[in-house]
């Protein structure tokens, strides 16, 4: 089950910012011995996979940050995010990390179940973030851009952290997440109402 929570946490992540996972499982496989890849997934701590990585990451980071550019953002994004949580999800899951001592008797048979469930999560999350951005802008003229984007990051890179260090925490993660997504579907229907409901009024007039 450690697996299974590790690779959403992950892909979770990925679909907030799609470099941050993937550069953070790199730099520990080569630097640390908190994680070790399979020997599918070892690419990911080569240097110049974490060159490429880290040059992505920040430009990303500052796209993310500018207003109608990171509505363009996020549309590029809608196929590497997804892209990036199956890799994130089928890495870390088949991963031996200081939680997970024997991930291979769980994904053995299917080794493509991860990735297409890391992709699943991944875009899923970016959905979300991606339908949430243009509200934020419209509502703050912009200014709230670049307060949700950091606060994306954030999560994004504490999410994975807690993902490989301790994974059973994924769930309170994974449950905030979906309380977003209520309250936010529900916050766009009653500002749906109050805009009908203005209509309505200045037509009266």
């Amino acid at each position: 089950m450690l697996e299974v929570l590790t690779g959403s946490g992950l892909a979770a992540s990925a679909g907030l910012n799609a470099y941050i996972p993937l550069l953070l499982m790199g730099l520990l496989a080569r630097y640390t011995d908190l994680m070790e890849l399979p020997s599918g997934w070892q690419w990911l701590g080569n240097g110049w996979v974490l060159l490429i990585l880290a040059v992505l990451l920040a430009v990303e980071v500052v796209a993310d940050k500018v207003p109608v550019v990171d509505h363009v953002n996020d549309v590029v994004q809608t196929v590497v995010r997804p892209t990036a949580g199956g890799l994130a999800f089928g890495a870390g899951s088949t991963s031996e990390t200081v939680t997970v001592s024997d991930p291979d008797t769980f994904f053995s048979s299917h080794q493509w179940v991860p990735v297409v469930v890391g992709v699943l999560i991944a875009l899923g999350v970016h959905l979300l973030k991606s339908a949430a951005r243009p509200v934020i802008n419209a509502t703050t003229a912009g200014f709230g851009a670049p307060v949700a984007s950091t606060a994306e990051d954030a999560t994004s890179a504490v999410m994975s952290v807690v993902a490989i260090l301790l994974p059973v925490l994924v769930l309170a993660f994974l449950v905030l997440l979906v309380a977003f997504f209520f309250w936010f579907l529900r916050r766009r229907r009653d500002r749906r109402r109050e805009r009908q409901a203005a209509r309505a009024a200045g037509f009266r007039v």
